[in-house]
C-alpha cells in the first residue's frame, strides 16, 4: 500500500458526477510506411510489453473505512488490460472535428473508482488511413509533466519498437486490504500529523514574510488576487456534457513573436489564448471591461522527480489583459503580469499549497464539492478565475507508436464548476497543438475559439514581422 498525497486525493475529493478530474490526449498516427500494415494487435502488444514501465496502469484506489485519511494506492489483484484497451471507430470522412467529437463523448464520461484509473481507445478510420490513440487518466495518478513522461514511455525513437525485458523481480498484484488494516494504516499516518503540521505553518509564517517583503518595493505588475476575476459566461456551473476543439500552430512563428517582442514561449501562448477569448467574448458583446484572469499551472517537479507519477504542481494567477484592443500592447502586458505572479509564486515557494492539501479531511472535501455541485454555487458569486491555461513542453523531434510516425499529440485537462473552459497546449515537432475542452451548454460555439487562436498568432506574426 501506498497512501495518495494529500493534492493527489484532492483531485479524488473534487469529482462530482458533473466535473471528471481526468486528463486527456489524442495522438494522431500515420501508419502507412508500417510494413505489413496497422493492426489493433500491434498496439495491444505494445502495452502490454509497457506496462513495468507504466506503474498508474496497474494501481488502483482503495478508500479508507469513515473517510479518516486519504486513500491508498495498490497493485489491482483484479487487472484487466482488456477492460482499459478498447477499439473503436470514427464515421466518415475521420477529419478533426469527428475525432474532437469521439474525444468529447469520450472525455464526457467518469473513470470507474474501483479499477485503475486510465482508459485508451485505438481509434480507427481518420482520414487518409490515420490512426488516433485516445487516453484518459485520472488527475490523481499524473500532472502534466508526468503525463507526458507516461506517454513517452508508449512511445519510440524509430519506426522498430524496442522490447522491454520482464522487470526483475516479476509485477506481483497486493491482495485487497481488510479494513481493519487500513484503518490501522490510517491511524499510523495520522499520528505523523502533528510534526506536518508545524512544518506546514512554519512555512506558510514564511512565505507571508517573504511575500510582504518582495511586495512592499516591486518594480513588477503584482498578479491579481483570488476571486477578482469578472463574471462571463464561461463560469457558471457545469453539466457532464462536453465539447471539444483541437488546432495547431506552427512553433516558428510563435519563436520569431518571442525573439521579436523580447518576452517567453508561454508570454505568447496565454497572448494568442487572451486574444481568442477576447474576440469570442466580442462576438457575444459580453467582453467585461476588466480583464480576464487566467490559471497558469507550474510544475514543480525536479529533475530526479520526472519518472514518479502523481502531481508536484503548484499555480499562479495571471492577467490576461483582455481589456486592451492592442495585440502588442496586450502581450507586453501578459508578459509583465507573468513577471509578477512569477516572482510572488518564488516568494510563497512552491511546497506551500502541497503542504497544506495534505490535512484536507476526505469526507468533509469529498461532501464540499458535491454540495457546491448541486446548489449551483458557480452562478451566483464572482470566479476564482476565468479560464485554465496549460503549456506542456513536448519533444522537438519524430516519434513513433507500434512502428506508425506520431502526427500529432493533442493534450486535455478538465473543466470545473465556475470555469468552463480549459485550454492547454502542447508542442511536438514543430508545431504547437492546442486540446479545448468546455462544458457543452457553456461553450456551444467552441470552433470560434479555436478559430480565434489562428487569427491572433496571424495577428501578432504581423505586427511582429517589420521589426
Amino acid at each position: 500500500m501506498r497512501r495518495l498525497s494529500g493534492l493527489d486525493a484532492g483531485f479524488l475529493y473534487l469529482e462530482t458526477p458533473s466535473m471528471h478530474m481526468h486528463v486527456g490526449l489524442a495522438c494522431v498516427l500515420d501508419p502507412s510506411d508500417l510494413p505489413g500494415g496497422w493492426s489493433f494487435a500491434n498496439i495491444r502488444e505494445l502495452v502490454e510489453n509497457r506496462l513495468p514501465l507504466l506503474p498508474p496502469f496497474r494501481r488502483r484506489v482503495v478508500e479508507v473505512p469513515f473517510g479518516l485519511h486519504h486513500p491508498v494506492w495498490i497493485e489491482d489483484p483484479n487487472f484487466d488490460l482488456d477492460y482499459h484497451l478498447r477499439r473503436a471507430s470514427l464515421p466518415s470522412p475521420g477529419g478533426v472535428s469527428e475525432l474532437a467529437d469521439f474525444f468529447a463523448e469520450f472525455l464526457g464520461r467518469p473513470l470507474d473508482q474501483s479499477r485503475p484509473l486510465w482508459e485508451m481507445y485505438v481509434v480507427e478510420g481518420l482520414e487518409g488511413g490515420r490512426v488516433a490513440v485516445v487516453t484518459k487518466t485520472h488527475h490523481a495518478a499524473i500532472d502534466g509533466v508526468s503525463g507526458a513522461e507516461l506517454a513517452a514511455n508508449l512511445l519510440d525513437l524509430s519506426p522498430e519498437p524496442a522490447v522491454v525485458p520482464p522487470p526483475d523481480p516479476p509485477w506481483r498484484p497486493d491482495r485487497m486490504p481488510t479494513e481493519l488494516e487500513l484503518l490501522s494504516y490510517a491511524v499510523g499516518s495520522l499520528a505523523k500529523q502533528p510534526f506536518g503540521l508545524f512544518r506546514a505553518v512554519e512555512h506558510a509564517v514564511e512565505a507571508g514574510l517573504h511575500l510582504a517583503r518582495r511586495n512592499r518595493p516591486s518594480q513588477v505588475a503584482l498578479p491579481p488576487a483570488p476571486f477578482s476575476a469578472p463574471k462571463t459566461r464561461l463560469n457558471t456551473s457545469i453539466t457532464p456534457h462536453r465539447r471539444v476543439a483541437l488546432t495547431q500552430v506552427p512553433l516558428d512563428e510563435v519563436k520569431e513573436v518571442k525573439r521579436n517582442f523580447e518576452v517567453t514561449v508561454n508570454d505568447v501562448i496565454l497572448a494568442i489564448c487572451a486574444g481568442s477569448l477576447r474576440r469570442y467574448l466580442l462576438d457575444h458583446e459580453e467582453l467585461p471591461e476588466g480583464p480576464l484572469v487566467g490559471m497558469v499551472p507550474v510544475s514543480v517537479r525536479s529533475e530526479d522527480q520526472r519518472q514518479e507519477g502523481g502531481n508536484r504542481v503548484s499555480a499562479m494567477l495571471v492577467s490576461l489583459a483582455t481589456a486592451t484592443d492592442d495585440p502588442v500592447e496586450r502581450l507586453r502586458l501578459i508578459s509583465e503580469g507573468t513577471e509578477g505572479a512569477k516572482d510572488q509564486h518564488s516568494a510563497i515557494g512552491a511546497e506551500t499549497l502541497m503542504d497544506w492539501v495534505e490535512f484536507a479531511a476526505p469526507a468533509v472535501a469529498a461532501r464540499a464539492a458535491r454540495l457546491v455541485s448541486r446548489t449551483k454555487v458557480f452562478d451566483r458569486v464572482r470566479p476564482l478565475f476565468n479560464v485554465v491555461i496549460s503549456n506542456v513542453p513536448g519533444p522537438s523531434f519524430p516519434l513513433y507508436c507500434a512502428g506508425a510516425r506520431l502526427e500529432a499529440m493533442y493534450p486535455m485537462g478538465p473543466v470545473v464548476d465556475g470555469v468552463g473552459l480549459n485550454m492547454t497546449v502542447m508542442s511536438y515537432h514543430g508545431s504547437i497543438y492546442v486540446g479545448l475542452l468546455a462544458c457543452r451548454e457553456v461553450v456551444p460555439e467552441l470552433d470560434q475559439i479555436a478559430d480565434g487562436i489562428q487569427e491572433s498568432l496571424a495577428e501578432l506574426t504581423k505586427a511582429a514581422k517589420p521589426r
